[in-house]
């Protein structure tokens, strides 16, 4: 199974049509969407072509690909417009072997990760910068934002095929590697 992995969408369509681009260019399985769908949020600026309804129908439009977490800028009411749900704190996913805690990172992360086992991943989006690091037993991964990256990183995703996480630019696809 192949997943793609996005965070930090914050009401872009633009952005979100890249986003559905990029998975159908990936083949991927499934899009797990790591927080932050459609609210831009108070200290952020607005992402380019702000539209939560755009993006909403843009979500809809796929909600049985989807699996996600709440982020600190999705709420109550956000549910109410989206046909998947999406106000988990958190979900552990086995994939190909590869045990994963997913959350946005806002709650639980790198500096308080929930109790996991050796060799598990705890993914986080909240800080939009493309992470990869070892906390002891356990790995922090983070796909970027696709909005709103920061620290002149790309806009971002990351795909888990055969046990392997894969950064990529969201405008181009192209393979990077992640801050460490």
């Amino acid at each position: 199974m192949k997943l793609l992995i996005a965070s930090d969408l914050h009401g872009s369509a633009y952005n979100c049509r890249l986003l559905l681009e990029a998975f159908a260019r990936e083949q991927a399985d499934r899009l797990v969407l790591l927080g932050d769908l459609l609210y831009h949020g108070p200290r952020n600026p607005l992402p380019q072509e702000y539209d939560t309804k755009a993006v909403t129908a843009l979500l809809n439009g796929m909600a049985n690909k989807l699996l996600c977490v709440r982020g600190n800028c999705d709420s109550e009411v956000d549910q109410m417009v989206l046909n998947f749900p999406m106000l988990a704190d958190y979900a552990f996913l086995s994939v190909d072997g590869v045990n994963l805690c997913a959350t946005h990172g806002h709650t639980w992360g790198p500096d308080n990760p929930p109790p996991l086992r050796p060799g598990d991943y705890l993914l986080c989006g909240h800080i939009h910068l493309p992470v990869r690091r070892s906390l002891g037993q356990i790995t922090y991964v983070n796909p970027g934002s696709l909005a709103l990256p920061k620290e002149d990183t790309p806009r971002s995703y990351m795909t888990l095929e055969q046990g392997v996480f894969t950064w990529h630019e969201l405008d181009t696809g192209a393979e990077f590697q992640p801050l460490p």
